[in-house]
């Protein structure tokens, strides 16, 4: 990465593209705390989050998935959800014991919540499948759905459509909007399927070799003649 600039608003759906070895996964490693830049600055709300842990990361309220999912494959889609839920209460074993009222509130909040995410997502009839039974697409849906319960302030998301059979693309479109919308969640989102990124980025960035070479909207990305020589022209275009 070399002298790499982003900026995403509070709210925004936000694009970043290139080619493979482009430096995107690079990118979100650092923001997320997996790996440490050698120099720079990264900052979240207005707070410096350079060199911190992942974990603390996510407690700020900035979350991130990963190409390939990363939720437990011996639970099932709906304790994938529930597990993720921001409002978790931790039961000592008196409190469990005794099922003391505002547990039992949470339970039933998180459930609704799970249910409704699994409903949008078109999970229902998989609801208590394990995970590790479900195709590639739908464990894609079942890591937004526990986006949704996490409530984050912003989420990174590492190709969401890779892999997936078309039938679920727009399922998966709409849920992001829905993130957005209703949800209040800024997006930065890795995604090479153009049509997408044209459908529901207001803005994107495109790395090349470790270096931003363009940003704009989708409309300006795509005329762009570096653009279209170093990644576009590969056969790719916004509006394919």
């Amino acid at each position: 990465m070399e002298s790499v600039s982003l900026h995403v608003a509070q709210g925004q759906i936000v694009g970043l593209i290139g080619p493979n070895g482009s430096g995107k996964s690079t990118l979100f490693d650092i923001v997320s705390g997996f790996q440490r830049a050698d120099g720079g600055a990264v900052t979240f709300r207005g707070l410096s989050i350079q060199g911190r842990s992942p974990n603390a990361i996510a407690t700020l309220g900035l979350i991130r998935t990963f190409q390939l999912s990363e939720g437990g494959q011996r639970m099932t889609a709906i304790e994938n959800l529930l597990a993720s839920a921001r409002n978790q209460i931790e039961a000592n074993l008196p409190a469990a014991v005794l099922r003391l009222p505002r547990l039992l509130a949470v339970e039933r909040e998180n459930l609704s919540r799970a249910k409704e995410a699994l409903a949008l997502l078109g999970l229902s009839q998989v609801a208590n499948e394990y995970l590790a039974n479900l195709s590639g697409g739908q464990r894609k849906l079942v890591d937004l759905g526990r986006i949704l319960m996490a409530k984050p302030q912003m989420c990174l998301l590492d190709e969401p459509t890779a892999g997936v059979n078309p039938s679920l693309i727009n399922v998966i479109v709409e849920a992001l909007k829905v993130m957005r919308r209703d949800e209040g969640i800024t997006l930065l989102i890795v995604e090479h399927n153009m049509q997408v990124v044209g459908d529901i980025c207001e803005h994107v960035y495109v790395l090349d070799a470790g270096v931003v070479i363009s940003e704009g909207t989708p409309e300006t990305i795509q005329a762009d003649q570096r653009v279209l020589s170093s990644y576009l022209g590969r056969g790719r275009a916004v509006n394919e």
